[in-house]
């Protein structure tokens, strides 16, 4: 029986080009208690090979013949519950990313993303959580917010206090946590301290994912 410190990942890949999937394997293999279970080049294939592997984890391309990523996350999302999806995109599909998290997807990432940000939006999405890609734009956050979240991605809506409210305005506002520190009168310990509850109130893990949810629940308007 493995437990929670031995378990291994098992992630189901999806692109129509080969190269993607090939760098990806290989940067895969190199994390820690990642595996890769399969690699699908179309949708209708990404379908077919999850209904049988039944992956932790499976990182999508949208845009693919046959059956796009939306579609088969919709399909997936109904037969998998249990199966996290990540949609994989380039940056100028930003209406595609929104379609994709009405669909079920819990989260997206850039094809030029970091190992680490990858590993990072992999956990987040074992976890339950939501993942925004870092390099989320204040025009995809707007896109974002305004999508529905699939059955995976709703949960009860968060209450904060004034203060958390006022820090949430502020890292908004692009401000570091030293000048918002400053701006409230406050130590650096207290606004990390609070950014700390607030990403884990809102099930994020970054500056994007808090600036989405901000928005969405009407805390800060654009």
């Amino acid at each position: 029986m493995t437990t929670a410190n031995t378990r291994i990942t098992r992630i189901l890949i999806a692109d129509d080009h080969a190269i993607v999937r090939e760098g990806f394997h290989t940067m895969i293999e190199r994390l820690p208690k990642m595996q890769i279970v399969g690699e699908a080049e179309n949708g209708k294939e990404l379908v077919s090979m999850a209904l049988e592997l039944k992956p932790d984890i499976i990182i999508t391309d949208i845009k693919m013949p046959l059956m796009d990523g939306v579609e088969a996350t919709r399909i997936l999302t109904e037969e998998l519950p249990a199966t996290g999806i990540i949609a994989f995109t380039l940056f100028n599909e930003e209406e595609l990313v929104g379609e994709m998290l009405e669909a079920g997807a819990l989260g997206y990432l850039l094809k030029s993303s970091s190992r680490q940000e990858i590993l990072d939006a992999i956990q987040a999405v074992c976890d339950g959580k939501t993942y925004y890609c870092s390099q989320t734009t204040v025009q995809m956050a707007r896109i974002i917010a305004r999508s529905r979240p699939g059955a995976r991605g709703r949960f009860a809506r968060p209450g904060f206090t004034e203060k958390e409210k006022a820090i949430i305005r502020l890292i908004c506002e692009e401000l570091s946590n030293k000048e918002i520190a400053a701006k409230l009168g406050i130590s650096m310990r207290t606004v990390e301290g609070h950014r700390e509850r607030i990403q884990e109130k809102m099930k994020v893990r970054n500056t994007a994912g808090i600036v989405v949810m901000a928005i969405r629940e009407g805390i800060f308007k654009v």
